[in-house]
């Protein structure tokens, strides 16, 4: 019944994209976007923070698959309030201690972008103290708000290729990874991957760009314990 499920989701997903394709084509003026009703209907149905991950960056443009990650987990309501209003104060601690980093609220929890400038040196993945005391910092609120999963990608410019960009942003994911842990993070709260070139938020033709596609990207949300809180109130 699972396959079947997901199976299904995959089919209700195929069917929105080209319905709203279409749609698109209908008008040289004008797209129609996708409502919430739909976005909230392929996430769920593929699965949480997973099939919010698949999706994230086909329903929210250049929205990457960290952000798809935190909207895929949202349990809304109530208890969605509750973890956001949790997930406001984790953040302006994170902003006020990361000067390295930009720190962003997205739904029910926050994402955390670093420039690969700052964290490594150029065809490197060995951290810069610059970008430990940033990640010392982080370590510190993940301590301090245990009730969270944390997703870390690694990203690259397009500049070489595949058999150079994968491995390379999956040793800086996992680089941060591993030294927030070092820190004292539990590691079976932590999903490392790296894209590579494969998920561009800016235009590869120009090195400001390319700068801004080489990055770490980091998804922190609700686990199960602290969603079944927020339903009882408890938190």
């Amino acid at each position: 019944m699972k396959n079947l499920r997901s199976l299904f989701a995959l089919m209700l997903a195929v069917l929105l994209l080209g319905s709203n394709y279409a749609e698109a084509q209908t008008t040289t003026t004008t797209k129609k976007p996708w409502s919430k009703t739909a976005k909230g209907a392929v996430i769920g149905g593929l699965g949480g923070a997973a099939g919010g991950a698949v999706l994230g960056r086909v329903i929210g443009g250049k929205s990457g698959t960290a952000k798809g990650a935190i909207i895929g987990a949202a349990v809304g309501g109530g208890a969605g309030a509750l973890i956001g209003r949790r997930m406001d104060k984790q953040a302006a601690e994170l902003k006020k201690e990361m000067a390295g980093a930009k720190v962003e609220r997205v739904g029910e929890g926050i994402k955390i972008t670093f420039d690969s400038g700052l964290l490594f040196a150029k065809n490197s993945s060995a951290l810069t103290s610059a970008a430990q005391e940033n990640i010392q910092e982080l370590a510190k609120t993940l301590i301090k708000y245990g009730d969270t999963n944390v997703i870390v990608e690694g990203h690259t410019d397009n500049t070489g290729n595949d058999a150079i960009n994968d491995p390379l942003s999956q040793r800086r994911a996992q680089a941060v990874a591993n030294y927030t842990q070092q820190q004292g993070v539990d590691a079976s709260r932590f999903t490392v991957t790296g894209y590579g070139s494969k998920q561009p938020i800016a235009d590869n033709t120009t090195e400001a760009g390319r700068q801004a596609n080489r990055r770490v990207e980091v998804a922190i949300f609700a686990n199960e314990k602290l969603k079944k809180a927020a339903e009882k109130g408890t938190i």
